[in-house]
């Protein structure tokens, strides 16, 4: 008997939509503010982590910027803030990524709850801009954990105000950061992008337009039974 999963949760940037170009841009401004280089493969490193974890990363370049005072680097966040949301006023519709939409409509139909885990702080200023809002029972992002990913806050969250157990959920991320942190919560974790990043997740697809709805299901049933539950 097949039996259906109560949740799903989905990281935002690179499952929903791809909004990591304008991170990239936005981080790259305000690097070269503080006369620090940053490049696309240092951006790697600050996928699926918060935004006060990223700003250390990239502080950590220059050593001349280590005594900064907390608010210093507030301001600083911020600023790289306000560079993303200047970048991402263009974001619309024809910006979700291909097969989400079926996706979502699909998980609705069979009653299954839906939830956002992102560390983005504009991750619910992003859904209206793309026009899902309303498939979304709950939204984790950045000011509702204290712990980001790869801690599990981020998905323990979203179970918890849906009430839902962890081993009912599905987590769909892009980040190796992110599929650790749905491992540790002991949901069934979906990858989305490349194997060799992401080898821990317990189903891997490359693009969005694999995240098909019964497959995810057969999956995550075989997961199950692996484990020994009925």
């Amino acid at each position: 008997m097949k039996n259906y999963p109560k949740a799903f949760i989905f990281d935002l940037d690179g499952v929903i939509t791809d909004t990591s170009e304008f991170h990239y841009l936005a981080w790259k401004k305000l690097a070269d503010e503080i006369g620090i280089k940053i490049d696309r493969e240092f951006n790697e490193k600050l996928k699926g982590i918060s935004r006060m974890e990223s700003l250390d990363l990239i502080l950590a370049l220059s050593p001349s910027n280590n005594n900064l005072s907390a608010d210093e680097k507030e301001r600083l966040a911020s600023k790289k803030n306000e560079h993303y949301q200047e970048l991402i006023q263009s974001i619309n519709a024809t910006n979700i990524l291909p097969g989400i939409e079926v996706l979502l409509k699909e998980i609705r139909r069979n009653n299954i709850k839906i939830a956002l885990g992102s560390a983005s702080k504009n991750a619910t200023e992003v859904l209206k801009q793309l026009g899902i809002t309303e498939y979304f029972d709950f939204v984790v992002d950045a000011s509702t954990v204290t712990k980001g990913k790869p801690d599990p806050e981020t998905f323990t969250t979203a179970a918890d105000r849906l009430h839902i157990p962890y081993e009912a959920c599905v987590g769909v991320e892009d980040a190796k950061a992110g599929v650790e942190a749905i491992n540790k919560a002991e949901m069934f974790s979906v990858g989305v992008g490349e194997i060799k990043h992401l080898g821990d997740a317990k189903y891997v697809v490359q693009d969005t337009s694999e995240l098909v709805f019964e497959e995810i299901v057969k999956r995550y049933n075989d997961w199950n039974l692996h484990k020994g539950v009925r």
